[in-house]
């Protein structure tokens, strides 16, 4: 499989379909997560990147607990529109991280669709 870039077309159902292993292998970070907002996926280079340990993010609440400082109109808010509206999310956004760090820019792609039992996160360093 070739290596996924940040911006490629159809990146949900990319996502969805693989391993573990081969998403620990992306240039850029993926946080998976649930209806109930809790992180179900959560790749090494996010990990490194935010200095939070996998073991310490799966399971928690991805906008109370592992970065609340996306808990907002921008970020957050997006998430639950598209799901009330009952249509798919497929959006790149300039952003600055701010939690446990130093301000860090960012574009976040945020990825949801209906039909998909985990929306996602992708976090790409500037």
């Amino acid at each position: 499989m070739q290596q996924l870039e940040f911006d490629q077309p159809g990146m949900a159902a990319l996502l969805a379909a693989l391993d573990d292993s081969t998403l620990d292998s992306l240039g850029f970070g993926v946080i998976g997560f649930d209806a109930d907002g809790k992180v179900q996926r959560y790749n090494r280079f996010e990990s490194q990147a935010a200095g939070l340990g996998v073991e310490r993010v799966l399971q928690q609440d991805l906008f109370l607990v592992v970065a609340p400082c996306m808990n907002n109109f921008l970020v957050a808010q997006r998430f639950i529109e598209a799901r009330d509206a009952g249509v798919a999310l497929d959006e790149t956004i300039p952003y600055v991280l701010t939690l446990r760090m130093r301000p860090t820019k960012v574009r976040l792609r945020l990825l949801s669709a209906p039909q998909d039992a985990l929306a996602y996160v992708l976090v790409q360093r500037l």
